[in-house]
């Protein structure tokens, strides 16, 4: 059985994550893999229902802090770790590090809860023995489960505005001013930061074929696609 992959992609609405998600879906499945295309929060009948509460409904930021994870929790043991277990790539439209990028940057919420409740919600020993099997050496090492490839489509705030405008009625989050978005790319650029080798930082200014381009070079270089 092959390894399972899991990719993250991260960036503020407006960066072209949905587009190069959905490519490099079909490119995985030319090379003869099974790919899981999900999304956060949501990817399971229970985080959906608590996606549309997240996105719409006004709540202080602790509470909306635990319904993320919450919806994470249910999504990894749910989704994510069985596809992983079964060998297959999951492209996951956000992960973690938007909880930190737009709650604990955009916000400004509390980083070390956040911190808290990344170890209880993706502790690895709570995922399965077919889970562990799978993951090996790898497993034994880790404390969390973590994407094995974060994809961080960087946009400038204004830029992604002017593309969302007309686009579609905005949640709460998409609603925020621009100065909001500047601390979420910062928030984002703190990850990559903290954790430089799981990140692949994408400038989605250019041409969509060129950002794509830059895109499949990212997985041609660590041998996962020719």
């Amino acid at each position: 059985m092959m390894n399972g992959l899991f990719i993250s992609f991260e960036g503020i609405d407006g960066a072209g994550k949905s587009t190069h998600i959905a490519a490099l879906a079909e490119a995985f499945k030319a090379r003869g893999r099974t790919v899981t295309l999900t999304r956060e929060p949501g990817g399971t009948p229970l985080a959906e229902k608590l996606r549309a509460l997240i996105l719409n409904d006004s709540m202080d930021a602790l509470t909306e802090a635990l319904l993320i994870f919450a919806a994470r929790r249910d999504h990894l043991t749910t989704v994510i770790a069985p596809a992983l277990a079964r060998g297959e790539v999951v492209l996951c439209d956000r992960f973690t590090d938007a909880t930190f990028a737009y709650q604990g940057g955009g916000r400004g919420f509390d980083l070390e809860v956040l911190s808290k409740l990344e170890l209880w919600a993706q502790d690895i020993q709570g995922l399965g023995n077919g889970f562990l099997q799978e993951l090996g050496k790898k497993g034994e090492a880790a404390a969390i489960l973590q994407p094995d490839l974060t994809v961080w489509f960087d946009l400038p705030p204004e830029e992604a505005a002017q593309r969302l405008v007309g686009a579609r009625v905005p949640d709460k989050f998409e609603s925020q001013p621009v100065e909001f978005f500047r601390r979420v790319v910062e928030g984002y650029a703190d990850r990559m930061r903290g954790d430089s080798s799981r990140f692949a930082r994408i400038d989605s200014s250019p041409p969509r074929e060129l950002v794509w381009a830059s895109v499949y070079q990212v997985f041609a270089d660590k041998g996962w696609l020719p």
